[in-house]
């Protein structure tokens, strides 16, 4: 699910980790971080580094430091140089004094080609496969560790079954979340698809491969080739990867502990690829030199042009993956335009200079065209990686003219255009920072404004107050006046004013002067009430007064006009490359790969577009979901959460059989399914399916006997439990009637006495207002009077304290519309109640409400919908039992306890509330207290974790993994809950900011096991504890307690409700 990385100044410059690598053969240093400080102080002299590196006091770092550098710094420099496969006339740059040096880095690299053609394995691989042993070996560690309950897959197959035509997802079988993020990315391609499920390998390695790669490299095929065709006609909603995974594990193999960045499996995948096709083309090829599809697919070239020293140099080199820099540009043509100029470019039309710099450009794209994006960067300060946040934009049609060689002269001209009129622009900014920020202070205004103020100033008229005014006349005598005072506000009191500032006027002098701080702070006789000009003609007023407004109006007109061209250059530097000229070379955004989290901890997904339905797909691991292009823009640009794009994959728009789906040569019918699949391929998809289908039935089998035997039980249950009856009558024995356990009990419980209470009133009531006494008269009364007050209390507007469909079923039907058969025999049920006959007029009402059930039609009444309303009922009961034990445990701080009940109780709450509002209870009350019991214990566990015990530190993490994470999904399924994301969010960051804290080892090593888990982004719901076993409470209880515990709510702040 994670991968750590450690990515120190990626492709900086393009052969710097050429040189990286013959330094540390050369000297036999493994310590990257010397080899960096050894390159920095030669500035890229070979033979000045190695001098640096044998000197005797040169720093060694600590054991810790060099393994983290060690595993940053693994070549993977064939992907932006040549390596075998570029052209021989590259200039030598390193001078004619330095042939010992070279011949001690020839012999090196002998003994490395040497061993490569012993092996077939390279350096890099090697010192990959140390790596990548140790992260599975982590891996495999962490999910020895892992609760089952948590991570496993659902029992229930059909919740595993593929809907039609929905892509499949990869699940992820221990930190692979990458994996599955580039295999979809891959897959999606359909040319890529079809080479892959259509490899045959060369006929001379079948049965004997010459040496260490084509041990690898062939059964690494023939798995990916299976992968591929179960992701094409599955009937799985996911399918497991772990046999492919397996030989990446095989081939790998290390004692280190470290992660690899996942740009180099990336790299290795396709070299992997790549070797495979070329096997096979070199089997096929007829005279010629072979062609490699995966070269031809993803293998562009480049022209570098420079100058070094005066000298002029032109190379011509192949990449692959394009790395490009992030930090300190805004978008993706920013990042290419720093990318493809080196050093002072200025010189390279020149003859005469000695400066140095170099150009890239373009000379043959590749169809799919890739970028990494390098969000990460190594803090010196801190000794570990760091993620860059910075939000970079990306557009989904890339125009590559620009860059291309062809366009050199024109693109040259476009970009002197550009920087000149970057420093106009420069210029006219600065320009209107002046009036924007006028003053020589610290604080800065608009100079329009400051005229305005000034214009306002001018403009005021003085308004004095009298000291009379100041006067208490009501105060009583003996100068107590200024204690009875308040004191004024500074509202009140002028610029001038202060508690030291004794009062002036007449009234003043003639007093002893006494210490009184209120009177003494009162404002001065003659001081205006606000600011105003004191003296000031009105011929001096008028003349002021039109140059504040010429002075004003001519301000903001430079504003204008400035802000003006400042938009038509950021205009023009726009559609500089907008002419048909320049757009010629389109790539559509094919594919973006997303990485969440920190630099040591993350989770992958892909977004996906899909041309045929012209949208974007989410691919998350074992989810795959629809999604759109701002969903993709607020995940992948950066700036907003943790979550960045650090890949992306763009193809070129005008060939479309990159994405062209294959068609039938005879029908001219489009392949899909199995179809699509080579006979050895389809024959294994088939035995998959029906080793699937095996699954469904027996599962299907066994909940039929499960059902079977719960209904017998039930049955049993129900026969005995019945009381024998004194009076049995013929009706009676032939058809038992099943009442409702809300409404029937076997005993006189609180629930039978409380409604025996309710159907004997209502007797009672129709009896006095009915003339006729006869039993069905009576009957019919009674219901009628039941019925209105039952729809009395459903039409009240009660607070949810006072919630009457907890008291009795028919107010939960009215509210809900249910149909009006299913309302009357509801009630005719209660009048038919064993426990009403206690005199000789209620038993008689209910052997005639029992008669009438016997006569109703199966027609008449949908018995199928009679008892789907009452398991309704029955379900928000339980509901309701949830949430009031859920909120009550939360009251008590037992969130522990708490968190199952309500997390449940919003679960079945949601199920109910899809069929009407009023089924179940307020869905934002209970998720406001779900998300708070989540903080609690998240923030619970961190204290734990940061105690440093050895205990509380386990207990903190248990918290995590088996009450925290496993809910984490459940509030990211619903995107428009805002607040939830938000939790999560601060859930997350609340961990994450232990990354760049010092800690102990084994703090750092649980730490680092516990992150992916936390960071996973999947919504898939994996399943976790069953629901809390719930007791049996009475109506009566039941409605006293969960009006306790509401009203309880209702007094305490509803902050976030």
């Amino acid at each position: 699910m994670t991968v750590e990385q450690n990515v120190l100044q990626q492709h900086s410059q393009k052969h710097q980790q050429t040189l990286l690598n013959q330094l540390r053969e050369v000297t036999g240093t493994t310590d990257a971080q010397l080899l960096q400080q050894a390159l920095q102080v030669s500035n890229g002299d070979l033979a000045e580094a190695v001098a640096f590196l044998t000197e005797k006091n040169a720093k060694v770092p600590q054991q810790g430091e060099t393994t983290y550098y060690q595993t940053a710094q693994i070549g993977n420099d064939r992907y932006i140089s040549v390596g075998s496969q570029a052209d021989t006339n590259v200039i030598d740059l390193t001078g004619d004094d330095k042939d010992d040096l070279q011949r001690a880095i020839a012999l090196s690299l002998e003994e490395s080609n040497r061993a490569f053609r012993e092996t077939g394995i390279t350096d890099e691989e090697q010192a990959i496969s140390r790596v990548l042993e140790a992260s599975i070996a982590e891996n495999k560690a962490s999910l020895k560790r892992t609760h089952t309950e948590v991570w496993s897959d659902s029992p229930n197959p059909h919740e595993r079954k593929r809907l039609e035509n929905c892509p499949v997802g990869l699940k992820n079988v221990g930190n692979t979340c990458w994996f599955s993020a580039v295999i979809q990315s891959l897959f999606n391609l359909l040319e890529f698809q079809r080479l892959v499920l259509h490899y045959s390998p060369p006929v001379r390695v079948q049965e004997l491969p010459r040496n260490q790669k084509e041990h690898r490299n062939l059964p690494f095929m023939q798995e990916l080739r299976h992968l591929f065709s179960l992701m094409v006609g599955s009937k799985r909603k996911y399918v497991d990867p772990s046999r492919a995974v397996e030989i990446l594990k095989d081939a790998f193999k290390s004692s280190d502990s470290q992660q690899q960045d996942v740009s180099e499996f990336t790299h290795k995948l396709l070299d992997w690829l790549e070797d495979a096709f070329q096997m096979k083309a070199e089997e096929d090829r007829e005279g010629e030199k072979p062609k490699n599809p995966m070269v031809e697919l993803f293998y562009g070239r480049f022209l570098a042009v420079g100058v070094l020293e005066g000298k002029k140099f032109e190379n011509s080199e192949m990449f692959g993956q394009y790395p490009l820099q992030v930090n300190g540009f805004k978008d993706l043509h920013e990042c290419l335009e720093a990318a493809m100029i080196e050093g002072e470019i200025e010189s390279l039309h020149s003859e005469n200079s000695a400066k140095s710099g170099q150009e890239h450009w373009f000379t043959e794209l590749p169809p799919v065209l890739t970028f990494e994006l390098s969000r990460f960067e190594f803090n010196q300060a801190l000794g570990r990686p760091e993620k860059i946040h910075n939000k970079l934009e990306f557009p989904a049609m890339l125009y590559m003219d620009r860059y291309m060689d062809r366009n050199r002269d024109i693109t040259r001209i476009k970009r002197e255009e550009i920087r000149r009129l970057k420093e106009h622009l420069t210029v006219l900014q600065q320009r209107l920072e002046r009036y924007l920020s006028y003053g020589s202070g610290p604080k800065r205004f608009p100079l329009a404004d400051v005229l305005q103020y000034a214009m306002e100033f001018a403009s005021s008229k003085p308004v004095c107050t009298s000291p009379v005014e100041d006067i208490d006349t009501s105060a009583p005598p003996g100068g107590t006046t200024a204690q009875l005072q308040p004191a004024p506000s500074t509202a009140d009191q002028g610029p001038l004013s202060s508690p030291e500032t004794p009062a002036v006027g007449p009234l003043s002098q003639q007093r002893v002067s006494i210490h009184k701080p209120f009177t003494q702070s009162r404002l001065p006789p003659d001081l205006p009430m606000h600011p105003a000009p004191r003296h000031i003609t009105e011929e001096e007023l008028r003349v002021l007064e039109g140059c504040l407004h010429r002075w004003r109006s001519e301000v903001e007109n430079d504003t204008r006009d400035l802000q003006a061209s400042i938009s038509r250059i950021h205009r023009t530097i726009e559609l500089m490359y907008s002419d048909k000229s320049m757009m010629q070379v389109p790539y559509r955004l094919h594919a973006v790969l997303v990485h969440e989290g920190q630099a040591n901890a993350g989770h992958y997904w892909a977004y996906i577009y899909n041309p045929h339905h012209r949208r974007w797909m989410k691919y998350n691991d074992i989810s795959v979901t629809k999604s759109s292009w701002e969903e993709l823009m607020r995940d992948s640009f950066g700036g907003y959460r943790n979550a960045s794009a650090y890949c992306l994959m763009y193809i070129n728009d005008k060939k479309p059989f990159l994405i062209e789906e294959e068609f039938d040569k005879e029908t001219g019918q489009m392949l899909s399914g199995l179809d699509k699949l080579p006979p050895d391929l389809k024959e294994y998809v088939k035995e998959d399916n029906q080793l699937f289908e095996k699954e469904l039935e027996e599962w299907d089998a066994m909940q039929a006997r499960k059902a079977q035997q719960e209904k017998l039980a039930a049955a049993a249950a129900t026969l005995s439990s019945q009381p024998m009856s004194t009076e049995p009558s013929p009706l009676e024995s032939a058809a038992p009637l099943q009442d409702p356990e809300y409404m029937e009990q076997p005993s006189p419980t609180d629930d039978s006495k409380h409604l025996k209470e309710d159907m004997e009133r209502a007797i009672s009531k129709a009896a006095a207002e009915q003339e006729e006494r006869s039993p069905e008269a009576l009957l019919a009364a009674a219901i009628k009077v039941e019925y209105t007050r039952l729809l009395r209390f459903a039409q009240e507007d009660t607070a949810p304290e006072n919630d009457y469909r907890l008291q009795h079923v028919i107010v939960y039907f009215i509210q809900n519309q249910a149909p009006k058969k299913i309302l009357e025999r509801t009630l005719l049920m209660q009048f038919a109640d064993r426990n009403l006959g206690f005199d000789e007029r209620c038993k008689n009402i209910m052997k005639v409400a029992r008669q009438k059930l016997d006569l109703i039609k199966p027609d008449e009444v949908n018995m199928e919908e009679y008892e789907m309303w009452h398991q309704d009922y029955r379900n928000f009961r339980e509901t309701t039992i949830y949430l009031m034990i859920g909120l009550e445990l939360f009251q008590k701080r037992s969130y522990v306890e708490a968190l199952m009940y309500l997390i449940y109780s919003y679960q079945y709450n949601k199920e109910l509330l899809s069929k009407g509002p009023y089924r179940g209870h307020d869905e934002e009350l209970i998720a406001h207290y779900r998300r708070e019991c989540l903080l609690k214990l998240n923030e619970h566990a961190a204290a734990l974790f940061e105690s440093g015990e050895e205990p509380e530190v386990n207990n903190g993490l248990s918290i995590m993994n088996e009450l925290v994470v496993p809910c984490i999904p459940l509030l990211l399924v619903d995107d428009t809950e805002e607040k939830d994301m938000v939790a999560v969010e601060d859930m997350r960051n609340r961990w994450c900011s232990y990354l760049g804290q010092e800690m102990e080892a084994h703090l750092q090593e649980k730490l680092t096991d516990f992150l992916p888990k936390l960071l996973d982004c999947s919504t898939e719901i994996k399943s976790f504890h069953d629901p809390p076993k719930l007791p049996s409470y009475s109506t009566l209880e039941l409605c006293e307690r969960f009006s306790r515990v509401m009203t309880s709510l209702s007094r305490t702040p509803a902050d976030g409700r």
